[in-house]
């Protein structure tokens, strides 16, 4: 089966959770309503449908390969990456000044997704390209921003983040590239990094890498790193494109999953020196470079969202395919297809919700960055601010773990077909684990949502959101339906399981930081469920709404309450246990010896 992008549920998403007419309002957007929204997500689906997922497989199959220092990359690729820029898709979200499209995120974000569901492999390229944008947006100078981004926006160039060294991986203190100061201005940048994706290939002119490097002389530690614009062929002040620049790649990686994107091993100066330009100010790399690892973090929790989508799809299309043995209730005489089990319906239902929960919670975050970013009112930006902020870890860590577990079900509702590769289904499997890893492991995002989104200020960002997810309990005691009420007594208790976590993590974490950072991803987890699973509450109440005045269509309102409850009954009903294990259950996890492991 094909890829089918879940446009509807997105439009809803969008419309009825994320506020899209009120992002509107904001005059940044004044044109991007719901009419809009709705044409853009349907020509991306076309797009998406017609030349992206057809090349998903083949990609698998075919993967990128490299000879003699060229990248050559899944036969199809290429005419495929022209397409989209032609389209204006990497433009989506970016200034209209530098030929954008200046739509706001919560849009960008639908079609990140479909981008994804259709073929993540391809769509890393783009990714990492929006990320470099943003990153020169932030802290490029004029000259800098007018030369680069009109051509990496149109699509014609694109960009990578160059991070990673053989010694220093997620420890970036421990980045020994050097950048050597020139007379000129510019600087000589010596060294190797690797893991970089689409760090070389053969779909566009010209490769802009941003480097993070420490110039001579500068402080040790990540005080003393620096972003550098290294590109791949030297560019004149006309945006013209001139000699090679000393950046090559040596090798590409052989992986698990997303096998058609190229991760390149670079070597910056065999040749005299690579030439690079500095980004804003020296020493202030790192700081530089958090502004697309934010960028990255949140696409990629949204490449588990869509992972998890296309997995579901499959599987649903293979149970409603598939016959196997007689229906326990009797229901038909003979074998039946495999849909009418009650346990392929349970995980088909776990895959659905999960991804429906994701989905929802990570638009919520982007209208809240559009409205942080280009809101009139600056009390209404700082909120928001700080909501999306708190949002990230959790869009990045609970959405891409949970596409393992998605992606694992489809595996199993195949059943041993789902072990073979022709299904599809073990693709999706293999390409999901590397979401959890790269851009900051799930550890990593954990470590961030402890310390800097709870800890640091005392734990008032998130229990100024557990107010919010009150008030939907009090709206869903208030419709006093069966599903509403039932969703009421899931939420309630896994609100309070979240802000018990909160008091313990915001207690201790000084005290006892051993105790706390035990628990972290179990947090993350807690956290991430408990926001997925207030948003499916608050479809419930929506979906109940326009049923009950004939707005909509009524099939797809039905499986949106259906969907809702299970994620309250099956997902949501587990934050109390997470909340023991977290808050009760901490010295056993550091209490073996380390000796006995």
């Amino acid at each position: 089966m094909s890829y089918l992008a879940p446009v509807k549920d997105m439009l809803f998403c969008m419309n009825e959770l994320a506020a899209l007419e009120e992002v509107a309002k904001i005059p940044a957007f004044e044109d991007a309503g719901l009419d809009t929204a709705q044409a853009v997500l349907e020509e991306c689906a076309k797009f998406t449908e017609g030349v992206l997922a057809p090349l998903n497989w083949e990609g698998d199959k075919n993967p990128s390969s490299f000879k003699g220092g060229v990248v050559t990359t899944t036969p199809g690729f290429k005419d495929a990456f022209r397409q989209f820029g032609e389209g204006g898709w990497q433009g989506l979200q970016h200034p209209v000044d530098f030929g954008g499209q200046g739509l706001p995120k919560v849009i960008g974000a639908a079609c990140i997704e479909m981008i994804n569901s259709a073929n993540m492999s391809f769509a890393l390229c783009p990714l990492l390209t929006d990320g470099a944008i943003e990153a020169l947006l932030t802290a490029g100078s004029e000259a800098q921003q007018a030369l680069y981004l009109p051509k990496m926006i149109s699509g014609e160039w694109t960009g990578t983040m160059n991070l990673t060294e053989p010694q220093a991986g997620s420890d970036l203190a421990m980045v020994r590239t050097r950048a050597e100061p020139q007379p000129d201005g510019s600087f000589k940048i010596f060294g190797t990094k690797i893991y970089i994706t689409y760090g070389e290939h053969d779909m566009a002119s010209n490769i802009v890498h941003l480097v993070l490097a420490r110039v001579v002389g500068a402080p040790e530690g990540v005080k003393g790193i620096s972003l550098f614009i290294v590109p791949k062929f030297m560019v004149a002040a006309d945006g013209s494109l001139g000699a090679r620049n000393d950046a090559h790649c040596v090798s590409i990686e052989h992986k698990l999953g997303i096998k058609a994107s190229p991760t390149a091993v670079l070597q910056f100066g065999d040749h005299g020196g690579a030439v690079g330009q500095l980004i804003g100010q020296e020493n202030r790399g790192l700081e530089y470079m958090f502004i697309m690892m934010n960028a990255a973090r949140y696409a990629v929790g949204v490449q588990g969202i869509a992972v998890a989508e296309m997995a579901y799809q499959k599987a649903a299309h293979y149970a409603k395919d598939r016959v196997q043995s007689r229906p326990v209730d009797g229901s038909t005489p003979g074998s039946a297809t495999i849909i009418h089990h009650p346990d392929v319906r349970r995980m088909l239902m776990t895959m659905r919700a999960y991804t429906e929960g994701c989905r929802s919670m990570a638009f919520v975050a982007a209208a809240a960055f559009d409205a942080a970013h280009h809101h009139g009112d600056a009390e209404v930006r700082k909120q928001n601010q700080a909501f999306y902020e708190f949002m990230v870890p959790l869009v990045k860590g609970f959405s891409t773990e949970m596409s393992l577990e998605v992606t694992s079900l489809g595996v199993q509702v195949h059943g041993g077909m789902g072990f073979i590769e022709e299904t599809g289904a073990a693709q999706y499997y293999r390409d999901a684990k590397i979401l959890t890893i790269y851009e900051g492991t799930t550890a990593i995002q954990a470590n961030d949502l402890v310390g800097r989104k709870t800890a640091r200020d005392g734990g008032r960002t998130v229990k100024a959101i557990a107010d919010q997810i009150k008030a939907t309990e009090v709206a869903l005691m208030g419709s006093g339906t069966a599903a509403a009420l039932i969703m009421h007594k899931r939420l309630s208790a896994a609100r309070a399981a979240l802000l018990s976590v909160v008091d313990f993590v915001c207690g201790a974490s000084k005290s006892n930081p051993n105790a706390v950072f035990a628990g972290s991803v179990p947090y993350l987890m807690l956290a991430g469920n408990v926001m997925a699973g207030w948003q499916m509450a608050r479809s419930l109440l929506i979906a109940e709404e326009q049923l009950a005045t004939g707005a909509g269509d009524a099939a797809f309102l039905k499986a949106k309450i259906a969907t809702a409850r299970f994620y309250g009954d099956h997902i949501l009903s587990k934050a109390p246990g997470m909340r023991d294990a977290i808050v009760e259950g901490a010295d056993s996890v550091t209490a073996m010896a380390l000796d006995s492991f």
